[in-house]
């Protein structure tokens, strides 16, 4: 039997707006030698995509789950010297990149959330459709699990945590729940934990906006990964790192994501010159040109292909100014 692990890296994933980053990127790539960063490699679409768009462009592609590194090293084999892998989290970009001698790139690219393979994986407790191990590390090596979370943590702290990262109005009752369960032994199991949730919310609660464990499991997710921590490190970095002419794009898959991303670009957009001065100097202009009229959202087409795509939001912006 043929399991989702069995299956090729270009069967298990369907690259997010593909065509549409890579047009977005594609022209500051077009200079020989020019470099661009996946900072989220996983089965590594966007990067077979973009070197193959880009006979000369020269790619670092950055993953913190190994597996994937591996399964997107066997991907983009073909194209040998091109493709430099790393196991990194992507707020690390800085020494990577002054660990290759390339501290200024021409391209960055973003796919942030959670890859195919590690909602078709079972055992990485990811997806709340399947029973699994409380476990949603995107490294399995590192860092406390999303059943560490629900066992240990005092209950004010999940309730913040299920508040701010999966913005559940009904955090309060989830968590009082998860004390009296973890009371009598721990939760381990992701259909456990569904289970509790569901019998937690009110029943009008139930009836709309899909699965009622969604936001519980996002909100986990975040934490167990330090999401929103380390993309607010990262994306101030990568802005750093792109040379004049260079671009950065952005897919993120949930509010908070994109507000983050939006917060960012939108500051690099806009001059900081103090109020009062009636010229703006040079030095107080603008550092980044925005590409993307708001957040663009895949098309229904792409929806209807690959429902995973809904969520999706791009933003992109091309660095105009070099200077802080």
């Amino acid at each position: 039997m043929t399991t989702s692990n069995d299956r090729s890296p270009e069967v298990r994933h369907r690259p997010v707006m593909l065509q549409r980053c890579v047009e977005l990127l594609g022209p500051a790539l077009e200079a020989p030698g020019a470099v661009v960063v996946d900072c989220t490699l996983g089965l590594g679409g966007h990067s077979e995509a973009l070197l193959t768009a880009f006979p000369e462009v020269r790619l670092v592609g950055l993953d913190r789950d190994r597996a994937a590194l591996r399964l997107a090293g066997e991907r983009l084999a073909r194209f040998g010297e091109r493709a430099t892998l790393v196991p990194a989290v992507y707020d690390e970009l800085p020494d990577v990149l002054a660990g290759l001698g390339t501290p200024r790139v021409a391209g960055v690219l973003f796919d942030l959330g959670v890859s195919s393979m590690q909602l078709d994986e079972e055992e990485r407790g990811f997806a709340y459709a399947r029973d699994a191990p409380l476990d949603m590390r995107m490294d399995q090596d590192s860092g406390p699990s999303a059943a560490d979370v629900l066992n240990t943590y005092p209950p004010g702290e999940l309730v913040r945590v299920l508040r701010a990262y999966g913005e559940e109005r009904f955090a309060r009752r989830i968590v009082e729940a998860v004390v009296r369960r973890r009371a009598t032994a721990p939760l381990t199991g992701s259909a456990e934990l569904v289970t509790l949730i569901r019998d937690a919310l009110p029943q009008a609660a139930k009836r709309t906006g899909g699965n009622p464990a969604k936001r519980t499991f996002q909100a986990l997710r975040i934490e167990v990964n330090g999401e929103l921590a380390v993309l607010e490190r990262a994306l101030p970095a990568a802005v750093d790192a792109l040379a004049l002419g260079g671009r950065i794009a952005v897919l993120s898959y949930h509010s908070l994501e994109d507000r983050l991303v939006k917060r960012v670009l939108a500051r690099g957009a806009a001059h900081t010159a103090p109020a009062e001065l009636p010229v703006v100097p040079e030095r107080y202009q603008p550092r980044l040109r925005l590409l993307t009229r708001g957040a663009e959202q895949p098309s229904e087409r792409e929806v209807a292909d690959n429902r995973r795509a809904a969520p999706a939001r791009l933003r992109a912006a091309e660095r105009v100014r070099e200077g802080a």
